[in-house]
């Protein structure tokens, strides 16, 4: 790595550890109930007229129906206001209805935090859809992940004995984190962003004509097609003309601001945040790439708060920062080697002060190979899925990083809420190794891990894999999944692979060379998208429920630590064992098989 990767890359870190601290603080004190009271009475008349209270306590299974239920009305709404659009305000470009299939897959999409888009969204969605529909679900689904994260740290932390598994009310939850943490930091980024650049309107799409001419003029015609000529016998040429550019207008900082600080990922514009109206500067892409670890890294803070014991919020955020910090030190060399197809043809791509070097297609060279290479690995380990770059331009182990990120189960600081609770399914999971291993009854923070939480266990972990692997199969012995792929052989696999895997753990991005936006692609990644979000948050809140209906435990001299380097290690081999092996034989037959492609061609 450079010095200047190294050095954007501890900037990023350092950051990043002094915001999240007190924002931890602050939702540690949501988590609670312990909000001041001047934010308690400005809740109340909300839950006067919701019908609930903070005091209502709600059984797991209570929480998930209210869950699922309120995110199933979403996704109808949202279907409902794109097939609506064009008879509805708000659009001056005058939209036309979006498809059924894709207006089924965009709702789903949005609804379960995963944003993937198969649509360029300033040709496609109106200003009242993508505000009123899709901005308003990043909210509502970001609410919802770090929702179902406070119900499991409860769970850990509840040392009541009456047998009945609360853990919290959905609904003040909801209210909660919507009101007082994302729609606040969500302004302060806005503003940053306009300051920048970001543009916010609801101007009409502006025509504007460029500075260059057409580089030659064109001979003219006649009706025959033949070239006219003068008296001398020259060729009468047209005039030299000016081209045309239209500009997408919209309130872009506004969407921008959510979708980075929720991890939902999904751009205003076809090109994501490598488009100059959504990420024009280097400060800019900065604050972004802050604003989508800064809610799960705080968690981690929240985590160890909640459960009386912050040690353990740093074990777990050491244990996602040294996996992550694995992805980046294998991504940065792969992209700064460059290509080597282009080197045996004589191509220089060594950086010099002439050039960068390395492999810059598809990346903006306002950001360079290592912003947008840093961009890549943090929006795929923490389940955003916005873009700075191509995914589909990286070198073939460079591509296989995010693929990664992706794979082990979106644990490595992961969606705000999806992160932790998921890298504390893994916990459980080292902790039980462990308990075989000495033949003890595992525990983690002071709560046995028996038969049930390990069988609720295993489901919420094998659940993302058989929607990837199984969707990769069907994608690529159907008719129809074949026909969306451009590039046949390794790279076209890889394509179809990403795409489930995005899918099925709540990512968005892509590999853009598959053509994605078709009945079957639509229908089946809708389906991978659903069960990848509530098919493991049901699991998570069941097991939730059964930790806090147990009483917490003393800790004695055979009590395993779960806060040292020795757990940290354990915890990192277990996500890669149990997380990660899962896809190797599929990771073998694409980037793997890409890689050495490049070596074996002479």
């Amino acid at each position: 790595m450079t010095t200047s990767a190294w050095t954007l890359l501890v900037v990023f870190l350092v950051l990043l550890g002094v915001l999240a601290w007190p924002l931890g603080r602050f939702m540690a004190a949501m988590c609670d109930s312990r909000l001041p009271r001047w934010m308690q009475r400005v809740e109340a008349p909300l839950y006067a007229v919701a019908g609930t209270s903070p005091d209502q306590s709600m059984h797991w299974r209570t929480y998930a129906l209210a869950l699922v239920a309120f995110n199933t009305l979403g996704a109808i709404f949202v279907y409902g206001l794109q097939r609506l659009q064009a008879v509805l305000p708000l659009n001056p470009a005058g939209m036309a209805e979006v498809s059924p299939d894709s207006s089924f897959n965009t709702a789903v999409s949005f609804v379960s935090n995963t944003n993937w888009q198969g649509y360029a969204g300033e040709s496609t969605m109106s200003y009242l859809t993508q505000m009123l529909g899709l901005t308003v679900q990043n909210f509502l689904s970001a609410a919802t992940g770090i929702a179902v994260a406070f119900a499991l740290a409860r769970g850990f932390a509840a040392r009541r004995t009456d047998g009945k598994g609360l853990v919290g009310n959905f609904w003040v939850d909801l209210t909660r984190i919507t009101v007082w943490l994302l729609l606040p930091i969500s302004f302060v980024i806005a503003m940053v962003l306009a300051g920048q650049g970001v543009i916010q309107n609801f101007d009409a799409y502006k025509t504007a004509t460029t500075i260059e001419a057409q580089a030659y003029q064109q001979p003219k015609l006649d009706a025959g097609g033949q070239p006219v000529k003068d008296a001398a016998g020259a060729p009468v040429l047209e005039d030299a003309k000016t081209t045309t550019q239209t500009l997408a207008m919209g309130p872009v900082a506004s969407q921008e601001a959510i979708k980075m600080l929720g991890t939902n990922g999904g751009g205003f514009f076809n090109a994501n945040s490598a488009h100059p109206y959504e990420n024009p500067t280097a400060l800019s892409n900065l604050v972004e790439m802050l604003a989508i670890f800064l809610i799960p890294a705080g968690l981690c803070f929240t985590f160890g708060r909640v459960v009386g014991d912050r040690r353990q919020g740093f074990a777990v955020l050491a244990t996602m920062t040294v996996l992550f910090v694995i992805g980046v030190l294998v991504m940065l060399p792969a992209e700064h080697a460059g290509n080597p197809l282009l080197t045996s043809l004589g191509v220089d791509q060594a950086s010099s002060a002439m050039q960068v070097g390395g492999n810059m297609e598809g990346k903006e060279t306002r950001f360079g190979i290592d912003a947008s290479s840093l961009f890549a690995v943090i929006t795929t380990a923490a389940s955003c899925g916005a873009v700075n770059a191509m995914h589909d331009s990286l070198t073939p182990l460079g591509g296989m990083v995010p693929m990664v990120m992706m794979q082990l189960g979106e644990v490595v600081f992961g969606g705000v809420g999806t992160g932790l609770y998921s890298m504390l399914i893994f916990a459980i999971l080292a902790v039980f190794i462990a308990g075989l291993m000495i033949g003890r009854t595992p525990e983690y923070l002071g709560k046995k891990i028996e038969a049930h939480e390990m069988k609720l266990t295993s489901i919420a972990i094998l659940v993302t894999p058989m929607l990837v692997l199984a969707g990769t199969a069907i994608a690529v012995i159907a008719g129809d999944g074949k026909a969306g792929i451009a590039n046949p052989g390794a790279h076209g696999f890889s394509e179809i692979l990403y795409a489930l895997t995005s899918a099925g753990n709540n990512n968005g991005s892509a590999f853009a060379g598959l053509s994605a936006n078709t009945p079957f692609y639509n229908g089946l990644l809708a389906v991978a998208m659903w069960f990848g979000r509530f098919g493991v948050i049901v699991p998570v809140l069941a097991i939730a429920g059964a930790l806090a209906a147990k009483k917490r435990l003393p800790v004695t001299a055979g009590t395993m630590p779960t806060h040292g380097p020795l757990f940290v290690t354990l915890l990192i081999g277990t996500v890669l064992l149990v997380g990660l092996l899962n896809y190797v034989p599929a990771l073998a037959l694409g980037p793997m098989v890409e890689h050495l492609m490049l070596y074996a061609t002479k």
